[in-house]
C-alpha cells in the first residue's frame, strides 16, 4: 500500500528554511544535548517526508529542532507525527525579586541548567507588576553588605576575581563577534561551576566587594546572551536575579545597567510603557554612583524608549543629555565592562532613535557615521547598524542604496547567529518586498538571504 507524503513536515521545514541535511544535523545536535545518540541523516528525513513512520523520541527531537529554528513551539503533531506526547517544559524559576542572597544564588544556579533553545517561544515573560516592583525595590534598597565570616574553608582572593573578569571579557568578545548563542553552554557551565560557589566562600570585605561586582558583570552578560538568543522569558529571569545580585554591595552603576538592559529588551519586544519606566529607573538609579560614560548609556536607552513612543521632544532632550554626559566621559574612571560605550555605540543608539521617530535623513546620517566608526570586532553591532542604515535609506526613498547596504550586512555573516540580527534582516526583507518585490535588485537580495540562512543551517 502506498504511503501519503507528510505534507505537514514539508510545510514546517519550508517555513524554517531547513534542508534535509540541515534538519538531520540539528536533530543529532538536539539528541546530543539530551545525552542521547541518533543516526539521523538526510536519507531518514526524506523517508519521513515520503510518509514513513518515526520513533517517538526522534519525533520529539525533530519538533525541538524545528521549534528552535522557528523560535516558536512546535509539536510532533504539527509535523504530521500523531500519537507522540510533547516533552514537558522546564518549570519556570526566578519569578520575583528575591528576598535574600541565598534565594538569589539558588535562582541563578537553577537558571544555568536551562538552555535558551529549550524554552517554548510562547513562555510568558515576567508580568509588568513584578518588574515594576523589582525596579522600585532596587531603587530604594540599601546594600546587604558582604558577609566576611563563613564556615567554608576555601578563601577567595583577588586572583580569583581577576580570573572572573578575564573570562567575562573573553565571553563578551564571543558575544559581540558571533552572537549570544555562541559558546553559551561553556559560559553557563563556567558561571555555575566556577563563579557561584565563590560567593559562599570566605573573603575579606575588599575582596568580597570586588567578587560580587565581577559576578554581577558576568551574570548580566549571561542574561544579555540569552536575550540575543531569543529566549525572552529566560532572559527576564536572569536579569531580575542579576539586579538583585547588585544589591549585595550596593553597585548602583551595574544595577542601572541591568535596568537599561531590561528597557532595551522591552523596547525590542514593543513593550513601550515598560521600556520607558525601566529606562527612567535606570537614569534615576544611576545618578548616585555612575560615571559620565555610564550615564550617557542610560540616557541613550531612555532616548530609545521615548523615540519608540514617538515623543519627539522627550527623545531630543534625552539624546542631548546623553551627548553632554559623553562629552564629560573619562575612561580612567570607567569599569572595564563599559569600554564598548564609545562614539560609534552612541551614534548607533541615535540612529535607532531617528529611525523610530521617522526622521529618515537624520537616521541615515547617524547610521552612516556609526558604521564608519564601529570596530569590526563588534560584528553584531556593525550588522545591526548596517540594517538600520538600510531601513533608513529605504525610508528616504533610496531603494538601490538600501538593498546594497543590507546585502553587505548579510554578506558579513558572523552576526547571523544573533536572533536580533536575524529579525532585523527579516523585517527589512518583508518591508522592501512589500513595495518592490518585482525589482530584480530585491529578488537578488531575497535569494542572498535564503542562501545565507541555508549556509548557517548546514554549518
Amino acid at each position: 500500500m502506498s504511503r501519503e507524503p507528510n505534507r505537514r513536515l514539508a510545510a514546517v521545514m519550508a517555513e524554517a528554511g531547513a534542508s534535509n541535511k540541515g534538519l538531520a544535523k540539528r536533530v543529532r545536535e538536539v539528541a546530543e544535548r539530551h545525552s542521547e545518540s541518533v543516526g539521523t541523516t538526510h536519507v531518514a528525513v526524506q523517508r519521513w517526508l515520503d510518509g514513513s513512520g518515526i520513533q517517538r523520541q526522534t519525533a520529539l527531537f525533530v519538533a525541538e529542532a524545528l521549534g528552535h529554528k522557528l523560535r516558536r513551539r512546535v509539536t510532533p503533531e504539527d509535523l504530521g507525527f500523531p500519537g507522540v506526547a510533547t516533552a514537558p517544559t522546564t518549570a519556570a524559576v526566578g519569578l520575583g525579586y528575591a528576598s535574600s542572597l541565598t534565594e538569589t544564588l539558588s535562582t541563578l544556579e537553577r537558571l544555568t541548567h536551562q538552555r535558551p533553545e529549550d524554552g517554548p517561544a510562547d513562555e510568558p515573560q515576567l508580568p509588568d507588576a513584578e518588574v515594576h516592583s523589582a525596579a522600585l525595590t532596587r531603587l530604594v534598597s540599601r546594600p546587604d553588605g558582604v558577609r566576611t565570616e563563613a564556615s567554608e574553608t576555601r578563601r577567595v582572593g583577588m586572583r580569583e576575581v581577576a580570573a572572573i573578569r578575564t573570562a567575562t571579557a573573553f565571553f563578551m568578545q564571543l558575544d559581540f563577534q558571533f552572537g549570544g548563542g555562541h559558546a553559551h553552554k561553556a559560559f553557563r557551565h563556567y558561571f555555575r561551576e566556577d563563579v557561584l560557589p565563590l560567593l559562599g566562600a570566605a573573603y575579606s570585605a575588599k575582596v568580597g566587594e570586588a567578587l560580587f561586582k565581577a559576578a554581577a558583570e558576568m551574570s548580566q552578560l549571561l542574561a544579555w546572551s540569552v536575550y540575543d538568543s531569543g529566549n525572552h522569558a529566560l532572559s527576564d529571569r536572569y536579569l531580575l536575579a542579576t539586579l538583585r545580585l547588585t544589591q549585595v554591595v550596593g553597585d548602583r552603576m551595574m544595577g542601572a545597567r541591568i535596568l537599561a538592559n531590561m528597557s532595551h529588551q522591552a523596547n525590542y519586544l514593543g513593550q513601550i510603557t515598560r521600556a520607558l519606566l525601566l529606562a527612567r529607573a535606570s537614569v534615576e538609579g544611576g545618578k548616585a554612583g555612575s560615571t559620565p560614560r555610564a550615564m550617557a548609556l542610560f540616557s541613550a536607552h531612555e532616548a530609545r524608549a521615548l523615540s519608540a513612543a514617538k515623543d519627539h521632544k522627550g527623545a531630543a532632550r534625552a539624546m542631548n543629555e546623553a551627548e553632554r554626559f559623553f562629552d564629560r566621559a573619562d575612561s580612567a574612571g570607567d569599569p572595564e565592562w563599559l569600554s564598548y560605550m564609545d562614539e560609534a555605540e552612541l551614534f548607533g543608539e541615535f540612529c535607532h532613535c531617528f529611525h523610530d521617530l521617522g526622521q529618515g535623513p537624520e537616521a541615515v546620517r547617524f547610521a552612516e557615521r556609526a558604521v564608519q566608526l564601529t570596530d569590526p570586532k563588534y560584528a553584531r553591532t556593525l550588522g545591526l547598524c548596517r540594517m538600520v542604515l538600510a531601513q533608513s535609506q529605504l525610508m528616504s526613498g533610496d531603494l538601490e542604496a538600501a538593498v546594497a547596504t543590507a546585502g553587505l550586512a548579510v554578506e558579513a555573516g558572523d552576526a547571523l547567529q544573533s536572533a536580533r540580527f536575524q529579525r532585523y534582516v527579516g523585517d527589512f526583507q518583508r518591508e522592501v518586498s512589500a513595495g518592490h518585490a518585482a525589482q530584480p535588485v530585491v529578488q537578488r537580495f531575497s535569494a542572498q538571504v535564503r542562501d545565507a540562512m541555508s549556509r548557517l543551517d548546514d554549518e
